[in-house]
């Protein structure tokens, strides 16, 4: 069985029924095998709470929840500062590849600097 995490930017995508959602729909519903690190939570329930409203926002984080939830601890922090340097990530997004890695799962992405990292299922952004 192959576990996913969906990055937040596809999460997004995949609420607002976008076609770069629908590259990602089988494996945000696929709630089995899917992951979810809490700091994406955090990212979609900001962005759709300031953009579109609670209901929307609350709607997403109750979607979502009904992955494998993962919780940031001690040593998950200190994988994500090291994935953090190694790979010169955000604190957010080193703490999405940390779990992925964590969890031996394949991240899911539209954004470049995950780009040709192992693990990692890069899909350009159409403009």
């Amino acid at each position: 069985m192959s576990m996913n995490v969906v990055d937040s930017s596809f999460w997004i995508e995949y609420f607002a029924n976008t076609e770069a959602g629908a590259t990602v729909s089988g494996i945000a519903e696929n709630i089995n095998e899917l992951v979810v690190p809490t700091i994406t939570v955090y990212e979609v329930f900001k962005k759709l709470l300031f953009e579109e409203g609670e209901y929307s926002a609350k709607y997403a984080i109750t979607r979502m929840k009904q992955g494998n939830v993962i919780h940031l601890d001690c040593m998950l922090s200190k994988s994500a500062a090291e994935k953090s340097i190694d790979h010169k990530l955000s604190m957010a997004d080193s703490i999405i590849y940390a779990t992925t890695l964590e969890y031996n799962c394949v991240l899911w992405t539209q954004d470049k600097h995950f780009a040709g990292l192992p693990s990692v299922n890069y899909i350009e952004k159409k403009k």
